[in-house]
């Protein structure tokens, strides 16, 4: 059975220069079985409810501004895959969360980066599942238990974001060994409640750990970690790191 996955997909320059989390996100494809799709949960697409891509052939979306032209040269034409969306939304639907397919959402950055340097053949279908981040992680804990059955039919299941997020308080000349210690103090505090499977605390991170809202001024990037952790099983940390001081790389493995 396949895992799932949360990954800190970083700046968009990750599809450019990938540092150490691309050979990490490379590896840990070739250690794991192919999958036969991909579920994505990406924290770029926000929204107030649950939807599903359903389009045959997603485009890729170029969703961010001020980068080299040649980062928005690159294409990522993984195929969609509507039966596997009909199943995403039956699966949501049977556990009493309402959810509906949408013909025309490309893939954002959350999606396309990371699974460029995992699956550079994009030959793997994708579906994108949207993030209704108002609900918080109590709600993305049960989409991924919703889902999580798919794990045992060759889908992978991935949410991708960031283990901390505050784009205001990066520095942008900082190397991979300066590390902010307030980010690292909330990055070790989730590793911790992690490895101790305490969802309660969890579910109350911007209460409990420390500097969560420093490391997240809006919790969108961390949303997707309760989707995987909700979909998978046991937790392992498969890398770790920081960039620009403050903006966590960590990926995690459920199951």
């Amino acid at each position: 059975m396949l895992p799932s996955l949360f990954i800190s997909h970083g700046s968009p320059m990750l599809a450019l220069e990938p540092g150490a989390s691309g050979p990490a996100l490379a590896r840990l494809a070739s250690e794991l079985p192919t999958p036969k799709a991909i579920v994505v949960v990406s924290a770029h697409w926000e929204n107030q409810e649950l939807l599903v891509t359903g389009n045959a052939h997603p485009e890729t979306w170029h969703d961010f501004g001020g980068f080299p032209k040649a980062l928005f040269a690159v294409q990522y034409p993984a195929p969609g895959d509507p039966q596997l969306a009909a199943k995403v939304v039956g699966l949501l639907q049977a556990d009493d969360l309402t959810a509906r397919i949408d013909d025309q959402r490309p893939f954002d950055h959350g999606v396309w980066v990371p699974l460029s340097l995992m699956y550079p053949q994009a030959n793997i279908p994708v579906v994108q599942v949207s993030l209704p981040s108002r609900f918080g992680p109590a709600l993305q804990t049960r989409v991924g238990q919703a889902l999580s059955s798919l794990r045992e039919q060759g889908v992978l299941l991935i949410g991708s974001g960031s283990i901390t997020h505050n784009l205001r308080e990066l520095d942008w000349h900082a190397g991979p060994e300066s590390v902010e210690p307030w980010a690292k103090a909330f990055r070790d505090w989730m590793i911790e409640k992690l490895a101790a499977n305490d969802e309660a605390a969890l579910h109350d991170y911007r209460q409990q750990a420390p500097n969560a809202v420093r490391s997240h001024p809006s919790d969108e990037h961390l949303l997707p970690l309760y989707f995987a952790r909700g979909a998978g099983g046991e937790f392992s940390i498969a890398h770790q790191g920081f960039t620009m001081g403050a903006l966590g790389m960590d990926i995690y493995r459920f199951g």
